[in-house]
């Protein structure tokens, strides 16, 4: 399934957020957007998972049969982990298994998909525990467990590993890696980190003051920037 942005724009309160911005992200890619605050990435992220309307221009996703529908249907096979603890005050279960009951799951395979998405976050010791009794690692981990147990096409996530420490960080980028490349799930993701972009990250988008910049493979980017601004952004010459 394709996902294709064509000349979007949005502003808020008269202030452009982004402007023009064309792309087209490939099913079973792993897409870094990146760039410097204010860039308008997140913008673009919320477009791009339908979670807000465009002022102008179109957003498509569409595959053999052509484009599909913005209905509930591709909407439940979209997942999108915005910045912030999001979670219930609830069990770790229990937040990890909303998605699949509102889908209409059966309970034992609610109970099986939780109980290997919790093991591979290295939580099922912590399943029956109060989410407010988790470490701020612990509870990201039960964050990005609640979109992936969905098995969704489309996974965007909004810096999920942000202020985390290297152990989280780790955890969190290898589930990422194996649904990425055991299931050919498509998931774009904005990180200010450079590193994480060029480990995990088969393309990037760079953006900067609202507009697209650079769109390129991800080895290509990090070793050969077209862009001026670019190539300063990766060198940390860049005067914001």
């Amino acid at each position: 399934m394709n996902l294709t942005m064509k000349n979007v724009s949005k502003s808020y309160g008269g202030c452009v957020a982004i402007e023009d911005c064309t792309l087209t992200i490939k099913p079973g890619t792993f897409n870094a957007i990146i760039g410097p605050n204010g860039s308008g990435k997140s913008t673009l992220l919320r477009i791009a998972s339908l979670l807000e309307e465009p002022d102008r221009g179109e957003v498509t996703y569409s595959d053999s049969t052509g484009v599909l529908k913005k209905d509930i249907s591709l909407r439940r096979r979209i997942a999108v982990v915005l910045a912030g603890n999001t979670l219930f005050n609830d069990t770790v279960f229990n937040n990890v298994a909303y998605g699949l009951r509102i889908r209409g799951y059966k309970r034992h395979i609610i109970s099986d998909k939780v109980h290997d998405i919790l093991g591979r976050f290295q939580l099922s010791d912590r399943a029956r525990r109060n989410v407010r009794t988790l470490s701020t690692g612990e509870a990201q981990r039960v964050v990005v467990a609640r979109a992936l147990v969905t098995e969704p096409w489309y996974l965007f996530l909004d810096e999920p590993t942000a202020s985390l420490d290297p152990v989280n960080t780790e955890l969190i980028e290898a589930v990422l890696r194996e649904y990425s490349f055991r299931d050919g799930m498509t998931i774009v993701m904005i990180t200010h980190n450079m590193f994480q972009a060029k480990r995990l990250a088969d393309r990037i988008i760079f953006m900067y003051r609202g507009r697209i910049i650079e769109d390129a493979d991800s080895s290509r980017f990090f070793t050969s920037p077209e862009d001026e601004l670019a190539r300063r952004f990766i060198s940390g010459d860049m005067v914001w």
